[in-house]
């Protein structure tokens, strides 16, 4: 199996590269888990365009919507002149497309009809996806060669998603997890996108801080710093923001001031404290 190089700008390593290139070229269907801005949408963005044609790459965010049929299959109308008809959705057209990669972004955030919807979608045995109950309603088949990638975020500061349905995870029979950057990678990959410009080992080494604090029992965090997040402050020193004002703008206020002096704001500012006069 002839394997791509990993792109620039995503940091992965070789086996789960591998086993996803592999995943791909076979037409699994694949689930990309972890925490947010760790990468999983660029991780499937890039296997997309290591492998298909970039016209049959398309994107559904079900974290978007609170009409999932409307969303996934279409909307019923009535004209008088041919009664009830479904004006079907961008997703059923996508399934119809021979060899496409469909990201169904944030599915953890979906709501429960999504994912019922989906369950036929995704099953080897059947690959179809019904406009209707009715009896005479049209199936849609999934094209040869559609390869589905679905991104979740996983843990307990995610309030919004919820834990995927056994039925629905079971559809995928690939999975990929991705993990915070270290901070050996974390500084390389901002030194690779900016240049070396100073002032990224404190943005790198404050973010790795609150990954690691979060792991422990006592962490007196409960959120982390994304490498989506460092990127940012990355691109703002580069602007010739200072560390203490990109941390007042991109730190703190994702942290709750709630306790006062024991607040995670607090903390924060102690530790960013630290390196202001570095």
């Amino acid at each position: 199996m002839n394997i791509p190089s990993i792109p620039h700008g995503l940091v992965l390593s070789d086996l789960k590269w591998k086993y996803l290139c592999r995943s791909v070229e076979k037409g699994r269907n694949i689930l990309i888990v972890g925490p947010s801005g760790c990468g999983k949408t660029m991780c499937a963005q890039s296997v997309a365009a290591a492998y298909r044609d970039p016209k049959k790459f398309f994107v559904f965010n079900l974290g978007a919507t609170q009409d999932p049929r409307g969303y996934l299959i279409g909307n019923t109308h009535f004209r008088p002149d041919c009664g009830t008809y479904v004006s079907t959705s961008l997703f059923v057209e996508a399934i119809q497309v021979p060899n496409a990669v469909i990201l169904l972004d944030e599915i953890s955030r979906g709501h429960f009809d999504a994912w019922n919807i989906l369950m036929s979608v995704l099953d080897e045995r059947q690959k179809y996806l019904r406009i209707d109950e009715h009896p005479d309603s049209p199936t849609i088949q999934v094209a040869d060669g559609v390869c589905f990638i679905a991104t979740a975020n996983i843990g307990n500061e995610y309030t919004a998603t919820r834990v995927l349905d056994r039925g629905l995870l079971d559809r995928f029979t690939n999975i990929i997890e991705m993990e915070p950057l270290s901070l050996a990678d974390e500084m390389k990959l901002l030194n690779d996108l900016y240049c070396n410009i100073p002032g990224i080992e404190p943005i790198a080494t404050i973010a790795s801080f609150t990954r690691n604090e979060v792991q422990k029992d006592t962490s007196k965090l409960s959120v982390i710093l994304s490498t989506r997040s460092t990127k940012e402050m990355a691109s703002m020193l580069v602007d010739g923001f200072t560390l203490a004002e990109i941390a007042e703008v991109c730190i703190y206020p994702l942290y709750s001031p709630a306790g006062g002096v024991q607040s995670q704001r607090t903390f924060m500012k102690q530790l960013v404290q630290r390196y202001l006069t570095t």
